[in-house]
C-alpha cells in the first residue's frame, strides 16, 4: 500500500481537492459549516446535560469529544460511497481501486486539521474561564491523530468493499454509528462511567475495548491536566483492536475489489 501511495501520490492529492471543492461547491459558508456543525452539536449537547443535571462534565470534554467522533464518522460516510460513487473511474480508468477511499479519508483528516485551528482557540479559552490547566503533553496530539487515521481508514476501506457487494449496508451503518455514538465517550467522560460502572467493575474494562473510548480519552489526556490514559489490559487491548481494524480494511479490499467493475 505504501509504494501504491507512492507512485500515484499526484492523482491522490488531485481526488483530495476535487472531494473537497465537492464538499464545498454550491454553499455560503464553504468550510466554516465543518466548523459550525461540531461547535453546534457541541453545544446542544452541553444544554442537554445540564438539563438533564450533569454539570459534571466539563465542555471541554464535550467539544473534544465532538471534533475526533466527526472526524471518524465523516471518514467512514465518506468511505461508504467512495466506490460506488465513482463508477466511471473504477470501469474506465486503470487506477488502483484502494486510492478512492484513501482520498476520502485523506480529505477529511485535511478538515479535521482545519478544524483543530478553531477547535484549539476555543478549546483554551473555555478552559482559562473555567481555571482548567493545560496539560504538558500537547507534543503527543500530532500521534493520536496519526493513530485515529490509520484506525479510521481500515473502517473507510472495510465499509468501502462490502458496500459494493451489500447495497444495504448504508442503511446499516447509520444505525450502527448511532449506537457507537452513546456508547464512545463524546459527551461524557470515564469518569462518568466508572460512576456508572461502579456496582459492575468489568463494565469498565469492557468499554474501554471500544478503539473511540482510547482515542478521545488520549486527546483528553494530553490536552488536560489531571486527565489520564488508563494503562491497564483493555486501553493494550483496544488499541491492538484499532491496528487490527486497519489490516481488516486492508485484506478485505483487496480480496473484494477483484469484482467491483462486475457489480457496478
Amino acid at each position: 500500500m505504501i509504494r501504491t501511495v507512492f507512485q500515484h501520490r499526484e492523482l491522490i492529492w488531485n481526488l483530495v481537492g476535487r472531494e473537497l471543492k465537492v464538499r464545498y461547491r454550491g454553499s455560503a459558508l464553504g468550510f466554516l459549516w465543518t466548523v459550525l456543525v461540531p461547535l453546534f452539536m457541541a453545544g446542544i449537547y452541553v444544554v442537554f446535560l445540564q438539563m438533564l443535571g450533569g454539570r459534571g462534565v466539563p465542555v471541554s470534554d464535550i467539544i473534544i469529544g465532538v471534533f475526533a467522533w466527526q472526524f471518524t464518522t465523516q471518514c467512514v460516510q465518506s468511505g461508504l460511497t467512495s466506490i460506488t460513487g465513482s463508477v466511471n473511474l473504477v470501469k474506465k480508468v486503470a487506477l488502483p481501486r484502494v486510492v478512492l477511499p484513501l482520498a476520502a479519508t485523506l480529505a477529511n483528516l485535511v478538515n479535521y486539521l482545519l478544524t483543530l485551528v478553531v477547535q484549539f482557540p476555543v478549546l483554551f479559552i473555555i478552559m482559562a474561564m473555567n481555571h482548567q490547566p493545560l496539560s504538558g503533553q500537547l507534543w503527543a496530539y500530532p500521534a493520536i491523530i496519526v493513530f485515529q487515521l490509520m484506525f479510521n481508514l481500515g473502517l473507510a476501506l472495510l465499509v468501502a468493499g462490502v458496500n459494493v457487494y451489500f447495497r444495504d449496508l448504508q442503511h446499516i451503518v447509520g444505525v450502527l454509528l448511532s449506537a457507537w455514538f452513546f456508547v464512545s465517550p463524546v459527551m461524557y467522560n470515564l469518569s462518568f462511567v466508572e460512576h456508572f460502572a461502579a456496582k459492575y467493575p468489568a463494565l469498565t474494562s469492557l468499554y474501554m475495548l471500544n478503539p473511540m473510548a482510547l482515542i478521545i480519552t488520549a486527546y483528553r489526556a494530553v490536552s488536560q491536566a489531571g486527565v489520564a490514559i488508563p494503562l491497564a489490559w483493555p486501553t493494550f487491548a483496544s488499541a491492538a483492536i484499532s491496528v487490527g481494524i486497519f489490516f481488516l480494511g486492508l485484506w478485505s479490499f483487496q480480496k473484494l475489489q477483484k469484482n467491483f467493475a462486475d457489480l457496478l
